[in-house]
């Protein structure tokens, strides 16, 4: 079982890929990194996002997708721009027929360090101890983070991931 991990932003959006087996308690690490977007029209930009996500859906074939809710923002503009962003990847996982399950920071928080109200630098020490694949990886938050969101689905939602071992 396959589980896409997707941290929705505007410019970069970090993804990661796990793999959950019947041998391992914790699934493993599949390949995680950044989707860079560079056109500069908004249509452009989630035409892009779109393509960049079937071509890792296709390579990869989760069965599921786990990406982040977003509860509110400071900035309107960034803000509508990652609902779109998030819109994208939304219809892109349902057009391949994955599962999605959505998470706000708060219930990341929660499933990987137990305080709804710990930092990046938690999140990022949990998932290295979680994941010792990740020790060594040099990578940006949006990356740790879209890890962070495979790792919660897996954990919040196990009982139903159970049968969907391979």
């Amino acid at each position: 079982m396959i589980i896409l991990g997707i941290d929705p932003g505007t410019t970069s959006i970090g993804y990661a890929f796990l793999k959950k087996t019947k041998e391992n308690r914790n699934p493993k690490l599949l390949t995680a990194d950044l989707v860079f977007i560079t056109s500069k029209s908004g249509a452009g930009r989630l035409e892009e996002l779109h393509r960049h996500l079937n071509h890792l859906i296709r390579k990869w074939k989760p069965e599921t997708v786990s990406t982040e809710k977003l509860f509110f923002a400071q900035n309107t503009k960034t803000a509508m721009e990652v609902s779109e962003a998030r819109g994208t990847i939304l219809l892109t996982a349902a057009l391949a027929g994955l599962n999605v399950y959505e998470y706000t920071p708060l219930e990341m928080k929660m499933a990987l360090t137990g305080d709804g109200r710990a930092d990046k630098t938690q999140v990022k020490k949990m998932v290295r101890l979680m994941m010792p694949e990740t020790a060594n990886l040099k990578a940006k938050d949006d990356v740790f983070d879209a890890i962070a969101l495979a790792l919660t689905c897996f954990f919040k939602e196990h009982n139903t991931l159970k049968g969907r071992e391979k």
